[in-house]
């Protein structure tokens, strides 16, 4: 307990201050909320460390002001007050100093934000709203509390065989990030594809007004980003903010998710691993050299090979092979796109190292729809262990319990060998799950990731496979 408050007066706790303002994307409810719910501030940075921006280096700057005003105004105290009470303000200020240190940050963050911050934005998103309405491409709005930017690269792969597409690089799912895109068009491309992000309710209906979609995909509505929205029907109404901007335009709904499929309305294209639209899906087969099937629709079959693992990539890309060919492509087109479409960076991605052992890289997949459908891959293969390594996700809100002892059932009778745990507030819902469904494999805890892949190497043989599923920010206890 001492150890923890002393931690306050660390000669690092005005970096720390400012690394959990940075890793919380100068959002001040988040930061705030960290703040509260940390104990011991000499530990905060450990998955990543402060980086010296011009923003984070003024901040600590600011920072230390803080100190030295505060130690001169004590000094000021003690010297030129003479009674008593002097010590009692000396007291005050030294238990209060790392409160106002803490809550003095965001005051010149505020006025950063108020006098220069939003001004800028304001205008670069109102120059890329103009620019985007005058915009002839085909404008193609993906929302869903996951399963976009999969979506999103998969449609641009496809379309690019016979189209000039443009999209985003990375998760740019905000009004910023995308209107730093829209500033780098040339103008002459035929169809663009978003990925509209969702943090609190009316983000999808602000980020519509920018795009101006003329067709959708919504890929799934679930508990991620939860403990922001309160509730799942605030989540589902945020994410139909895009049907809602569409109107009687196409709307593609993800069939495979109860919650997407309950809330589909009149005209709504519903696709899964069965079918998308008219077609009917055949012969679906996945393993970890990727995942093929068949599309058929009168008589006419169009046979798919894709390098992306799992059944469940099965609906998207049959959605984007509809798509592809309702916006002109050919089949040979549609075949060539979907063939070149890849596992993406940290989402289901197989490594191969030189032991032989072969490691699924999932570590950007936090919510539950995706641990559930790389449950159900790791289940499906055959003849080799499979290790199964997670921290737990982050945002389940009130159902986190819930949540992580589903996963725990749902390992269970997957029968996978091994699961590795990390130590924190929801991992122990997890190995209550495993043993309320009698698991019969080996539990191993790990009081921190890094910990937990560092004695991989020697846990693993020739043929292993190891999952990595999902990470854990510092933000999160």
């Amino acid at each position: 307990m001492i150890k923890n408050w002393l931690s306050r007066y660390n000669l690092h706790y005005p970096r720390s201050l400012v690394y959990m303002l940075q890793a919380s994307e100068y959002n001040i409810r988040d930061y705030l909320t960290w703040y509260h719910k940390t104990k011991n501030f000499s530990r905060v940075e450990r998955r990543k460390k402060f980086v010296k921006t011009a923003k984070g280096l003024l901040l600590l700057m600011m920072g230390w002001a803080i100190v030295f005003v505060l130690i001169g105004l004590s000094v000021s105290i003690l010297w030129i007050d003479t009674t008593p009470f002097k010590y009692i303000f000396l007291l005050a200020i030294v238990f209060l100093l790392p409160y106002f240190l803490a809550y003095g940050l965001v005051v010149p963050l505020l006025i950063i934000k108020i006098m220069i911050q939003l001004p800028v934005e304001y205008l670069i998103i109102n120059r890329a709203r103009q620019k985007l309405k005058a915009h002839n491409a085909i404008k193609i709005g993906i929302a869903g509390s996951f399963g976009k930017t999969t979506m999103r690269e998969i449609l641009k792969t496809v379309l690019s065989e016979g189209k000039k597409v443009a999209a985003p690089p990375h998760s740019y799912n905000t009004l910023l990030g995308i209107s730093q895109f829209i500033k780098t068009l040339k103008g002459d491309e035929e169809i663009l594809v978003f990925e509209l992000g969702e943090y609190y309710p009316s983000n999808v209906r602000k980020l519509c007004d920018l795009v101006q979609p003329s067709m959708g995909v919504i890929t799934g509505v679930n508990e991620a980003h939860l403990q922001k929205f309160k509730s799942l029907e605030r989540t589902v109404k945020t994410i139909y903010e895009l049907a809602d901007y569409l109107g009687k335009r196409p709307v593609y709904v993800n069939g495979e998710n109860d919650l997407a499929r309950k809330n589909t309305r009149s005209g709504h294209i519903v696709y899964d691993r069965r079918r998308v639209g008219n077609w009917k899906i055949e012969n679906p087969k996945t393993d970890l050299t990727g995942t093929s099937f068949i599309l058929t629709r009168n008589g006419t079959k169009l046979e798919l090979k894709s390098a992306l693992l799992g059944l469940h990539q099965i609906g998207p890309l049959a959605a984007s092979a509809e798509i592809a060919l309702n916006l002109g492509l050919s089949f040979d087109q549609v075949k060539d796109g979907i063939s070149k479409t890849m596992p993406f960076d940290h989402r289901l991605e197989p490594k191969t190292d030189n032991a032989g052992v072969i490691t699924l890289d999932d570590s950007y997949n936090g919510n539950p729809d995706g641990v559930k459908a790389v449950i159900a891959f790791l289940a499906s293969l055959k003849d080799c262990r499979r290790f199964y390594v997670t921290p737990g996700l982050v945002e389940m809100g009130a159902r986190t319990k819930e949540v992580h002892e589903q996963i725990g059932r749902s390992l269970a009778r997957a029968s996978i060998e091994k699961v590795i745990l990390i130590k924190n507030s929801v991992t122990q819902y997890i190995e209550e799950g495993l043993k309320e469904e009698k698991y019969q494999g080996e539990i191993l805890w790990y009081n921190d990731a890094l910990t937990a892949f560092a004695s991989l190497p020697h846990l693993t043989v020739k043929g292993d496979v190891v999952l990595l599923q999902n990470d854990w920010p510092d933000q999160y206890q």
